[in-house]
């Protein structure tokens, strides 16, 4: 069986692909802004209000080049908050920096803590520094931050742990904090519908990839692991189940978000059918992307083991019983995975990435 989506709205990339990331779509209810990350600035384009595209452009002055750590904007596009090798930094459109919390730097071998970029500009070591990341809560009054520490503010003889923070999005103050317990050499976040909930998935190279999921109750911070060895991927619309992979992208696992556990599971293998141009007896999984198009339904994508053969393939999965049911047809080739764009859309990139796709059932409206 097959699925013919419906394309809801095709966007340029506002930057020249030679000096900017691939563009991304950030999510909140009722809100998606495509973000591009240059060299020198990051653009944020609204989606959604009125005259949504290029002529709702804002964009953010960079304070460290782009291979310096990730980048995040706040649901309004007010400020864009930058996660460096060295601090958190809140900027607005024009370039004045809203605040900053300072950290422990993410290169491992340096135990500086530094008060500016220029301090390590010049240093390849800091090239190729481990990295953490942002998130913005749902009404934009918390930055969630993955980061290293200890804080400026902490005592010199406090540990090098890794710290996930709440902070007050209008002022940086440390709202509260757990130690992650782990070794990250990267991190994302996976945003939830209600702004006191927050997943973390941390890269630690070899070492695996826990997943945390974080509460805020107004006074204290918690945190679970969901597992070791996952990926967390998107949340459904209501919020009552995440979806995950594991490290070996053999299976997607619906989980229900109160309490972690796993409540179904779907294995690559013997579900999804070879690719037509395979010949051999490689194995299928799953991408490290997917999207909820529906409160029980998933677009997951096998690209990353279809690209050596051509086309790639996504597919719709019902998440009651973990079943397939169907290949999605394009109107046109795509690439890449199908990367969860909320209000039951997915996006697509260009090959060449200069455009982004947005995507629909073609039963909703």
């Amino acid at each position: 069986m097959t699925v013919a989506p419906r394309l809801v709205s095709t966007v340029a990339a506002p930057l020249d692909r030679a000096s900017a990331d691939a563009p991304q779509v950030l999510y909140w209810p009722g809100r998606r802004v495509l973000v591009q990350r240059g060299d020198t600035e990051v653009v944020a384009l609204d989606l959604d209000g009125p005259g949504a595209g290029q002529a709702t452009e804002v964009r953010f002055p960079a304070p460290w080049p782009r291979g310096f750590g990730t980048v995040t904007v706040s649901p309004d596009r007010d400020v864009a908050v930058f996660a460096g090798v060295h601090a958190v930094r809140s900027v607005e459109a024009f370039g004045a920096t809203r605040w900053e919390v300072r950290h422990g730097c993410w290169d491992g071998s340096c135990p500086l803590m530094h008060t500016s970029f220029a301090e390590y500009a010049d240093d390849e070591g800091h090239f190729y520094a481990d990295m953490g990341s942002t998130a913005v809560s749902a009404d934009g009054k918390l930055v969630w931050a993955h980061v290293r520490g200890p804080l400026s503010d902490d005592d010199e003889t406090a540990d090098y742990e890794e710290l996930w923070l709440v902070l007050d999005a209008v002022d940086g103050r440390v709202l509260d904090r757990v130690d992650t317990g782990t070794v990250a050499s990267g991190s994302f976040h996976t945003p939830h519908p209600d702004p006191a909930q927050m997943g973390l998935s941390i890269g630690e190279g070899e070492e695996g990839s826990p997943s945390l999921w974080g509460r805020w109750d107004g006074q204290r911070l918690t945190a679970e692991q969901i597992d070791i060895e996952t990926i967390l991927l998107t949340v459904n619309p209501s919020g009552r189940n995440l979806l995950s992979v594991p490290l070996d992208q053999g299976s997607l696992d619906l989980h229900q978000v109160e309490g972690g556990a796993v409540l179904r599971t779907l294995d690559a293998q013997g579900t999804v059918p070879p690719h037509p141009r395979n010949t051999g007896e490689d194995r299928l999984y799953w991408d490290f992307e997917a999207a909820f198009a529906d409160e029980d339904t998933v677009v997951a994508g096998t690209a990353q083991c279809d690209k050596e053969y051509g086309t790639v393939r996504h597919w719709l999965v019902d998440v009651r019983g973990m079943s397939l049911r169907g290949e999605i047809t394009y109107p046109f080739p795509v690439s890449g995975p199908a990367r969860s764009a909320g209000n039951g859309t997915w996006y697509t990139v260009s090959e060449d990435r200069t455009s982004l796709h947005l995507w629909q059932r073609a039963d909703e409206d």
